[in-house]
């Protein structure tokens, strides 16, 4: 039975990168046209949200929102939620219609094809590189001009799959209080469960997620940042651990 599921988690993993190339290779064309220049972004998100519930179908997963409170069409906001999976970027594609802009870890960039489009699409980071940081938040303030929103895994990373949920980073919070925009906590319940960075895991099945009440940010004092930081972790946290129990 071991050597059954071995088999499965091999094909299963594999299956996922099929998944991402080919929905990549049949609207390059017209990706690589939608990136040509920025303000054209909004198509490419439309596009960007075909490949990831092309992905979530293919590999069995179904999607159930309960939305404490819906984001208003032409609004930017900033995007938060737990981060245990390369899924999660796909369930945030497909849940958020809201064009927004990834800020991510440069070393996804090196994908194939995954990685072309990536790289100059999203706003990368070198956490070990102090001008990387600051980089991040001239380009997010370009991207809010242009009426997008930021997405941010505030953890910095994909935890120990032992941690619930890691400390969170000031960067997300930074920016939305800076720019005061809403920042939207989400709960991702079942990503760690049924496709964790484990080579050999993983199982079709139904990702529940929870978008939780905004926190606004307009006129609150700069050491507003952290406050939030650590209610909106709670938020998330609180919701985690409920659910395990």
């Amino acid at each position: 039975m071991r050597a059954l599921k071995i088999v499965f988690w091999t094909l299963y993993r594999v299956w996922f990168y099929i998944l991402m190339a080919i929905p990549i290779i049949v609207m390059f064309p017209f990706l690589f046209i939608s990136i040509l220049k920025e303000k054209w972004y909004p198509y490419f998100f439309v596009m960007a949200r075909i490949w990831a519930k092309f992905i979530l179908f293919g590999m069995g997963f179904r999607t159930k929102v309960n939305f404490e409170q819906e984001p208003e069409e032409g609004k930017s906001y900033m995007f938060v939620a737990n981060h245990t999976s390369m899924a999660d970027i796909m369930l945030m594609l497909s849940i958020t219609k809201n064009p927004f802009v990834f800020v991510g870890k440069k070393e996804l960039a090196k994908i194939p094809l995954f990685g072309f489009f990536y790289k100059r699409t999203c706003i990368l980071v070198d956490r070990s590189n102090s001008k990387s940081r600051m980089q991040v938040f001239e380009r997010a303030q370009k991207r809010l001009n242009q009426g997008l929103s930021i997405c941010i895994f505030p953890e910095g990373g994909v935890p120990d799959e032992s941690i619930v949920l890691d400390s969170f980073k000031d960067g997300a919070f930074r920016l939305a209080v800076e720019h005061e925009i809403p920042i939207v906590p989400m709960t991702f319940y079942d990503n760690k469960r049924l496709f964790s960075y484990t080579f050999l895991s993983g199982s079709p099945g139904l990702m529940r997620v929870k978008v939780h009440r905004f926190f606004e940010t307009k006129n609150q004092n700069p050491e507003y940042k952290k406050t939030v930081k650590e209610t909106v972790r709670n938020v998330i946290l609180n919701e985690l651990e409920n659910d395990i129990n």
